[in-house]
């Protein structure tokens, strides 16, 4: 067993999975390292059914985390934008390995990925 600021883990898989853990978080992490920065709303619209409230605390954990950052743009009106630390950043083989997985995945299946694409902006 694993001990890491109160938590047990079984394995550093299981270390790496806490990181990353649920539907959305390597989704935000994946977007921000194929956009470099994205800002709250830009996040939501390529997140479709995520709602505002689990993106605000998927954020909010992936920044105590320390794998990203939020920068303050403004205060009137509020806005922010979100970038990958350079520890976000270490997960890039990850994100590539997804996606290109994915992309056979779906080849293979003869379902075109292209068409859609117009939904990353």
């Amino acid at each position: 067993m694993i001990k890491l600021n109160d938590k047990t883990f079984t394995c550093p898989i299981d270390v790496s999975l806490h990181f990353i853990n649920g539907k959305w978080k390597i989704l935000i992490l994946a977007h921000l390292h194929r956009f470099e920065k994205k800002s709250f709303s830009e996040i939501r619209d390529n997140l479709p059914g995520v709602s505002e409230k689990m993106l605000t605390q998927q954020l909010k954990q992936l920044e105590g985390d320390g794998l990203i950052e939020k920068i303050e743009l403004s205060l009137k009106p509020y806005r922010v934008e979100y970038t990958l630390t350079d520890l976000g950043k270490s997960f890039a083989p990850m994100y590539e390995f997804l996606s290109q997985w994915g992309i056979q995945y779906l080849k293979e299946n003869d379902i075109d990925y292209l068409k859609d694409q117009e939904l990353y902006k």
